[in-house]
């Protein structure tokens, strides 16, 4: 799961963001980067695999000077795992830098139109999308808040984001709609993050967004505001764990707080894909009849997804009336017909399997190779 910090205040913010990415690396993740805004321009330095090699870039945050910052850690979703997709995004222009959780759904829309306002695209993501459509309208209104909320009003989906511009070098944005996004209010600096671990070294004063909202932040202090833009108080909470508790979520271990985050996890995975109570996959480019002549379907996982996979299967099978095979995530465990097979765009008429037959006991499995 991607994971986002961000610093505004008086301390420089690339050690600050480097350490919360840190604390965020137990979620997983594939790539990191951080923007940080100085002498009226901002740095960005990304890299592919693990954040200490964003560390040594940066020699540990000295180069990129300044005391407003974002950073991300991303688990790949649009676009391959590199340098190029990795978060923060910059727009055109060069003046705003973006962090974001999520999915949007109609970014392939969105990029059409841009493109043909003149705007050019480097990565494969949604997130730049998202990133050159808020610079549009920021050299419309001049305002870099109203052009937020005019971004937001444009975009469909799922997101956590954290916003810099180096025309506010003091201005810290951010908005949440189905992905978690927390705030940290300190003594003289503020901070979002998208999970307490990152953050509670610097302060243990927290308010958790709701769905809607957005925030400024700056040195001095927070505003926050809801979706018809009125100001509103939230309510602060004080973390009395100590930093191991935290990155466990106060669970006496990892496994215990996976268990009890299920629920959650599940309702934001769906939140982006369900709209006006209809599942909506945009992505999904296939005519009923094509999913219609599917007749067997390939659950991949290794470790504890391996077992889920096995209740997976029984589910979809006794569902769908489909077979249902789950090879482990081991390169070498995967038989090369079935290697051939992803690797094709379609699968020939001769190439398919007999349809599944429910015959009261499981299914034999995949052919060996």
């Amino acid at each position: 799961m991607c994971g986002i910090v961000g610093y505004v205040g008086q301390q420089e913010a690339a050690p600050i963001l480097l350490d919360g990415l840190r604390r965020l690396e137990y979620r997983g993740y594939d790539s990191a980067g951080i923007a940080v805004c100085g002498d009226g321009q901002l740095r960005v330095k990304k890299s592919r695999g693990r954040l200490q090699v964003l560390s040594d870039l940066t020699h540990d945050g000295a180069d990129l000077p300044g005391h407003l910052g974002i950073g991300h850690t991303r688990w790949a979703t649009h676009g391959e795992p590199n340098d190029i997709n990795a978060h923060p995004h910059v727009s055109q222009s060069g003046r705003i830098a973006v962090v974001h959780n999520g999915i949007i759904e109609n970014y392939a829309e969105l990029k059409e139109q841009l493109l043909h306002k003149g705007y050019s695209f480097r990565s494969e993501t949604d997130t730049e999308v998202v990133t050159q459509l808020l610079d549009y309208y920021y050299a419309d209104c001049g305002d870099i808040f109203e052009a937020m909320i005019r971004m937001l009003h444009a975009v469909d989906g799922a997101y956590a984001l954290g916003i810099i511009c180096a025309d506010y070098p003091d201005r810290l944005l951010c908005a949440r709609k189905d992905a978690p996004l927390l705030l940290g209010f300190g003594e003289g600096e503020n901070m979002i993050a998208s999970d307490v671990t990152a953050i509670i070294r610097h302060t243990r004063d927290i308010a958790y967004l709701d769905d809607g909202e957005l925030a400024i932040l700056s040195a001095k202090g927070i505003r926050v505001y809801d979706s018809q833009m009125r100001p509103i108080e939230k309510e602060h909470r004080h973390v009395d764990w100590d930093v191991a508790a935290a990155e466990k979520g106060g669970y006496e271990h990892f496994m215990l707080k996976e268990i009890h985050e299920q629920p959650r996890a599940i309702r934001e995975a769906t939140a982006a894909r369900i709209q006006g109570g209809q599942v909506v996959l945009r992505d999904l480019n296939m005519t009923d009849q094509q999913i219609r002549d599917i007749n067997k379907i390939f659950i991949v996982a290794c470790g504890s997804s391996y077992h889920v996979g096995m209740v997976g299967k029984y589910n979809l099978e006794r569902m769908l009336r489909r077979r249902c095979v789950w090879p482990p995530s081991s390169g070498t465990a995967i038989p090369s017909w079935a290697r051939a097979i992803w690797s094709s765009s379609s699968v020939s008429p001769a190439r398919r399997w007999t349809p599944w037959r429910p015959c009261g006991r499981p299914s034999a499995g995949a052919p060996t190779s």
